[in-house]
C-alpha cells in the first residue's frame, strides 16, 4: 500500500511532465491501494486554489474520496514530537518529515519525486520504480 505524495498528485492535476507516468501508477491499482495525509490533502487544495484550479480541486476530491477510495490519514498534536524527531534525523523540512512519519505509523510505501525521502531508513519509490517491479 503507498502514500502518495503531494507532489505525485500535482503532477497529474497540473499536467506536468511526467503526468502520464503517474497516471499509469494510478491506473495499476484500485484506489484502496492509496493514501494521502491530511497535511498532503489540504497542501493540494492550497496549491490549486491559489493557481484559479477550484474545479481540478473539486474533481479530484470527487475522483480520488466520494467515487474513490482513497485514504486519508491524519497524525494527531500528540504525535507532533514523533515529526519533530524525523526533522532532526534525516534533516528533513516539515512536509516531508510529516508525511514520513504518516509512512511509519501506517506501514506505508512512499511514492514520491522528492529525493529528500532517499536519505531516509524507508526511502522512496517513483511511480515508474514501481510500475517497473510490476512487470518482474
Amino acid at each position: 500500500m503507498y502514500l502518495v505524495d503531494t507532489n505525485i498528485w500535482l503532477e497529474r492535476l497540473l499536467e506536468q511532465e511526467r503526468a502520464e507516468e503517474v497516471k499509469y501508477f494510478l491506473d495499476a491499482f484500485t484506489s484502496d491501494n492509496f493514501f494521502i495525509t491530511d497535511f498532503g490533502f489540504h497542501s493540494i487544495g492550497v496549491t490549486l486554489c491559489k493557481l484559479k484550479k477550484k474545479e481540478t480541486f473539486l474533481q479530484f476530491v470527487r475522483d480520488s474520496f466520494t467515487d474513490g477510495s482513497v485514504q486519508l490519514l491524519y497524525l494527531q498534536p500528540s504525535e507532533s514530537p514523533l515529526v519533530t524527531q524525523t526533522i532532526e534525523m534525516y534533516n528533513l523540512d516539515f512536509d516531508d518529515a510529516y508525511q514520513y512519519t504518516a509512512a511509519e505509523k501506517y506501514d506505508l510505501e512512499i511514492v514520491s519525486f522528492d529525493t529528500d525521502f532517499d536519505k531516509t531508513e524507508r526511502g522512496r519509490k517513483t511511480p515508474q520504480q514501481i510500475l517497473d517491479s510490476l512487470k518482474q
